[in-house]
């Protein structure tokens, strides 16, 4: 009883609040960040230099009007947002934070769940984040909603190829697709060291995946009015936005314990806290980047992974094999 469904429960709980408070507290730092690298302050009215901010912006979208377009499928309408923000949230399952502790005598894994196709259930749900944006789009019943849904499925079905083959290149020197295991395997070395190509693949593509700049195509303000959402507003607008910003400290938590060797740091530090070290270390690199490239054309999006970077990983999964075959 305790094993199989109080401990799980309480993880669960203890995932879902944690990690929403996160994702809700990551807008302010990237509004900080990004007002500190343009000269400018970013939130400072509510609370302490605006750190009540993000509680503010919830509570102002929950008592907005929530309009749904005369013409829109309202079924489908609804779903979208949720669909985004489901498929975020149980990405978060599979994701080890840390070493197992001991509570009460009793051994803990700091994770949900570890299926032994943890790393092929990541990339396949995912994918399905693709869902809520085409969906949103297209249910709205407005043109440049549809096309910015078209686009951003688009991007990450292409983007998720190349990131496909930087992950085989981890699962090769691995051997194993547990998420667990390939965190277990950089005792010594880090991945990064290893398969630093795959490391940069798995980054760019990971970056395009979450829609931001400079990969930023459902969302171009100058070509598509806002694209996918631009007929949502109250809350369900917001479940877009916290969607992408889980979808963002998962893909950071990903890169962490897939190169970064996940909890695995000098021992002075629990291991947990360098886990969210890793992952801050990455947001706060998305954020960089956001900051310092301007929106590439969307041609020009597209060519980057399939003359560029799914060639790229192609003969890295190519050069790896020979490497193990040889030594």
């Amino acid at each position: 009883m305790v094993e199989y469904l109080i401990i799980p429960v309480i993880k669960l709980i203890v995932i879902f609040s944690v990690f929403l408070l996160i994702a809700a507290y990551t807008t302010y730092m990237e509004r900080k960040v990004l007002g500190h690298m343009q000269l400018r302050y970013g939130p400072m009215r509510v609370g302490f230099h605006g750190l009540l901010q993000p509680i503010a912006d919830g509570i102002k979208n929950l008592f907005k009007e929530d309009l749904i377009p005369e013409n829109a499928d309202k079924t489908v309408f609804v779903l979208a947002p949720a669909i985004s923000i489901a498929v975020a949230i149980i990405l978060l399952s599979v994701i080890p934070f840390g070493p197992p502790i001991t509570i009460f005598g009793r051994k803990i894994n700091l994770y949900l769940a570890n299926p032994s196709i943890g790393i092929l259930f990541v990339l396949g749900f995912s994918t399905l984040g693709s869902y809520g944006n085409i969906l949103g789009g297209w249910s709205s019943g407005n043109k440049y909603g549809y096309m910015g849904g078209l686009r951003g499925s688009a991007m990450i079905i292409s983007y998720e190829i190349s990131m496909a083959f930087a992950v085989i290149s981890i699962i090769m020197i691995t051997g194993s697709f547990s998420i667990v295991d390939m965190v277990n395997a950089q005792t010594g070395v880090w991945n990064v060291f290893k398969q630093p190509i795959a490391f940069l693949v798995f980054l760019i593509s990971g970056i395009a995946e979450l829609n931001r700049t400079p990969f930023d195509m459902p969302e171009a303000e100058s070509e598509l009015c806002c694209g996918y959402n631009v007929e949502y507003s109250s809350m369900k607008f917001a479940l877009f936005f916290l969607a992408e910003y889980i979808h963002m400290i998962v893909f950071a938590s990903l890169v962490a314990t897939l190169f970064l060797g996940g909890w695995h740091g000098p021992a002075f530090v629990p291991g947990v806290v360098w886990f969210f070290l890793k992952m801050f270390a990455v947001i706060f690199l998305c954020i960089w980047v956001r900051a310092t490239f301007p929106r590439l054309r969307y041609d020009k999006v597209m060519k980057l992974e399939w003359k560029f970077l799914l060639p790229v990983a192609l003969l890295n999964v190519l050069a790896t094999g020979l490497v193990m075959a040889v030594l």
